[in-house]
């Protein structure tokens, strides 16, 4: 029946885009047959439009989930506030709670403005670090969103945030002006950074992911901190998908170096919308001299989920879980492969894992992957972001049953059957126009 994706193709005639965020777009998972719509969530299950069960191996919400759907404490405080008002003319004294939270597990941390979602209060950082130092060039490393600001490094060149996280994203509908306002720089590539310094003066803002995928080399993370010391510009860390993963806080903590501002979304406020940027005083200040507001950053909802969720992923010590459940699958992985012979990479910190297939026809091994896993009860991406939903049985049972199809994919390569045996067309990668 597929009732979601009969809906998917109605969305797609009158959504420009199908939906509301890229991420979530069926033909990113499995044309054709992804589900593409869910009925309702609890934990790790997801039920779909026709009452088909999953468990969630794709995204959890697109990383926004680690205690899981649906969290009975983090419900309970948000229905508590609903019922209060969730808005008013006056403020929520949980905007107040929630930022002396986040100070007090960042103690380099003065100040914090809050947003409502991960690529908008990117945008804020980036407004208030160009505000403070006065300087309005960028230089970027990774993933920031889809405001006017980050992608104006495609303009005169579409390939500049190819090697950032989503490739093909077009500049379309950017005023022109705004070329080469904001400068890449890769990963690991110190002497990309100091290169754009030696060719730019004006650069008052380096926002940058301290990591997604490998883990920083060494003195890297030292390196690009002292060079915003000497050009004086401001340091923003995004922390929107590490955050909260493999510690208490940001990811920065772990490798000990500080930035002026960090921002965190997703993970914060377990699904529900809440973004927040911390920073030093010095920098933060400068957040009075421009103009950031907004109606919807005062609603009492995302201050409320958030500390919830806070006090219960340190009660339960959920990042160590995370990375613990992260370690297991990626050894499951790593096993099935040496017995089957297919070739997988396997990269991310451990809550947010990501496998790739090594072979020239990667894509369709991919699809494959996705497609069988379905039929056997599971929602499938290459990205796994880790929840304290998951336990060893739930693990365990995903690499069995991975185990099965990693020997049919094996089987199809070998024989050169693969895509004849996809039963709807090949993932698409990065951004395209949708028909």
């Amino acid at each position: 029946m597929n009732t979601g994706q009969k809906l998917w193709q109605e969305a797609k005639r009158i959504i420009p885009g199908g939906n509301q965020l890229l991420s979530k777009r069926a033909e990113r998972f499995l044309p054709g047959l992804w589900p593409a719509y869910y009925d309702r969530a609890k934990g790790c299950e997801v039920w779909d439009l026709d009452g088909n069960h999953y468990y969630d191996f794709a995204q959890m919400g697109v990383g926004a989930c680690v205690l899981g759907y649906a969290d009975d404490d983090v419900n309970a405080a948000v229905i508590e506030a609903v019922n209060k008002g969730s808005m008013c003319t006056l403020n929520a004294p949980e905007e107040v709670a929630l930022a002396k939270r986040l100070i007090g597990l960042h103690p380099w941390a003065e100040q914090a403005r809050f947003a409502r979602t991960g690529g908008e209060a990117c945008a804020v950082a980036v407004r208030i670090g160009r505000a403070a130092t006065g300087k309005g060039r960028v230089a970027f490393c990774g993933y920031h969103g889809w405001h006017d600001w980050y992608l104006a490094a495609n303009i005169g060149d579409e390939s500049n945030l190819d090697g950032q996280l989503l490739p093909g994203l077009s500049p379309t509908g950017l005023f022109r002006g705004l070329k080469e306002s904001n400068l890449p720089f890769n990963y690991n590539r110190l002497d990309e950074l100091e290169a754009l310094t030696k060719r730019h003066d004006d650069i008052g803002v380096i926002i940058m992911e301290p990591q997604r995928g490998n883990a920083p080399a060494p003195g890297f993370l030292e390196g690009v901190r002292a060079i915003a010391d000497r050009i004086g510009a401001v340091l923003i860390f995004d922390e929107v998908t590490s955050g909260f993963r493999v510690n208490m806080g940001g990811i920065h903590l772990t490798y000990g170096v500080e930035p002026d501002i960090a921002v965190f979304g997703k993970a914060l406020g377990n699904g529900y919308p809440i973004a927040a940027i911390i920073g030093r005083r010095k920098a933060m200040d400068a957040a009075q001299s421009s103009f950031i507001s907004s109606t919807m950053w005062t609603e009492r909802v995302g201050y409320t989920a958030a500390l919830a969720t806070l006090e219960k992923m340190e009660r339960l010590n959920v990042p160590a879980r995370l990375t613990e459940l992260g370690l297991r699958l990626n050894a499951g992985w790593e096993r099935i492969a040496a017995e089957t012979g297919v070739g997988v990479h396997i990269d991310g910190i451990p809550p947010l894992t990501h496998i790739g297939f090594t072979c020239p026809e990667a894509p369709a091994a991919q699809t494959f992957y996705t497609q069988q896993m379905l039929e056997k009860g599971y929602l499938l991406g290459a990205a796994v972001y880790m929840t304290n939903a998951y336990d060893e049985a739930i693990i365990d049972r995903f690499v069995a049953d991975s185990a099965t199809v990693f020997a049919e994919l094996r089987a199809a390569q070998q024989d050169g059957s693969l895509e004849k045996r996809l039963k709807g067309g090949v993932i698409q990668a990065g951004f395209k126009r949708l028909t």
